[in-house]
């Protein structure tokens, strides 16, 4: 296994998050991005998870709740990942990935366009 320290794998989360056109990251409301070491044991290979409701189903209805949650999950990535160069690019795919829920994207879709 790769290893790389939570301080690391946090710093490249943020670079990733950094990458994040402008354009995108301004529409984004009421969200917060984690780095979690590992996943629940129910799913230990998972890189990442949004929970939350989609900005896509909002309504009048939303408003004074917590903020939706992106979590990066830091084990599950450095042991598939061989080298930084992995870490980051799986690192950035994975932020997309689950930004891209909170603006209502499926996984199919997501497959689709190579986020998958």
């Amino acid at each position: 296994m790769l290893e790389m320290t939570r301080e690391d794998f946090e710093e490249l989360v943020a670079e990733a998050l950094d990458r994040i056109p402008q354009e995108l990251t301004r529409l984004m409301d009421n969200v917060a991005v984690f780095v979690e070491d590992e996943p629940p044991a129910s799913d230990p290979e998972l890189l990442g998870i949004y929970e939350g409701t989609p900005l896509t189903e909002r309504g009048e209805w939303y408003a004074g709740v917590l903020p939706d949650r992106i979590t990066i999950y830091r084990g599950p990535t450095l042991r598939m990942c061989a080298t930084r160069e992995e870490v980051v690019h799986e690192a950035e795919v994975t932020v997309v990935h689950e930004i891209a829920h909170h603006f209502g994207i499926d996984d199919a879709r997501l497959h689709a366009l190579g986020y998958g």
